[in-house]
């Protein structure tokens, strides 16, 4: 059977990377961002409205504790809109024209490719989360029903809240980092190469293992932004998502040959 090769392209060298390249891609980000403000903002605001959506119908049901498991794991789902500041640095890097019929179309057109399959993915990652979140509430807070814990934030100060805090923060640490180790090039280099999901995680992955301070470095930088984004009422995504997105495709352009 004859397969079409089209568009394919030599599997790329991983780099070895040092804490000025993180600097060039930020400031290449945030150049980027300058140049096209529109669509940086476009695709922030509906990361920010699923935001405010979650938020709202975690506290209209008077669930305030599902709020907490819902806000530490709603940034599972960027890459979703990543695929949107990668496409727009693509074209300002290559020259190309930035209109919305072509942006949104090649977003469009990675439904038949890798992408949906990465997508779901990422998608069980924040099921599962979710999941354990429920599991891990009921093991150390679950007589706290019969109190006021889906009413008020007091039982969280309690020996058992904290504990239950503190183990909570580490799993969800653990799950937040082997996803970021899988997406943090596969994404663009998806969207950039024609490979399959599992060769694009592969790379990430050996990415992430080259450079392990480097890459934790920049993980780091990119959950602490996202935290204080989210802290504003998720204000602050409006310049964090379009920077660290836009960053992230030229990071990924600096980490494969």
């Amino acid at each position: 059977m004859h397969q079409d090769t089209a568009g394919a392209r030599p599997m790329p060298e991983i780099l070895e990377l040092d804490f000025g390249d993180l600097r060039a891609a930020l400031a290449a980000g945030w150049r980027d961002f300058l140049r096209a403000p529109v669509f940086g903002l476009f695709f922030a605001g509906v990361y920010v409205a699923g935001g405010w959506l979650i938020a709202w119908a975690s506290l209209t049901e008077g669930q305030i504790w599902w709020t907490i498991f819902a806000g530490c794991g709603f940034p599972i789902l960027g890459p979703f809109i990543a695929c949107g500041f990668y496409e727009v640095s693509r074209r300002l890097e290559a020259g190309e024209a930035l209109d919305w019929g072509g942006v949104l179309g090649a977003i469009f057109r990675q439904k038949d490719r890798q992408i949906p399959t990465m997508a779901a993915i990422v998608v069980v990652f924040f099921l599962f989360w979710n999941f354990l979140a429920h599991m891990i509430f009921a093991l150390f807070l679950g007589t706290a029903t019969l109190t006021n814990v889906t009413r008020s934030l007091e039982v969280f100060l309690t020996p058992e809240g904290l504990t239950m805090l503190a183990f909570g923060t580490a799993v969800g640490a653990v799950f937040a980092g082997v996803l970021y180790a899988l997406a943090v090039v596969s994404l663009p280099m998806l969207m950039d190469r024609e490979v399959d999901f599992i060769t694009a995680m592969i790379t990430s992955w050996a990415l992430v293992a080259a450079n392990p301070r480097v890459m934790l470095a920049w993980g780091a930088l990119i959950a602490v932004s996202l935290f204080l984004g989210m802290a504003t009422g998720f204000l602050g995504l409006f310049v964090a998502l379009p920077l660290f997105g836009h960053a992230s495709w030229h990071l990924y352009r600096r980490a494969l040959e």
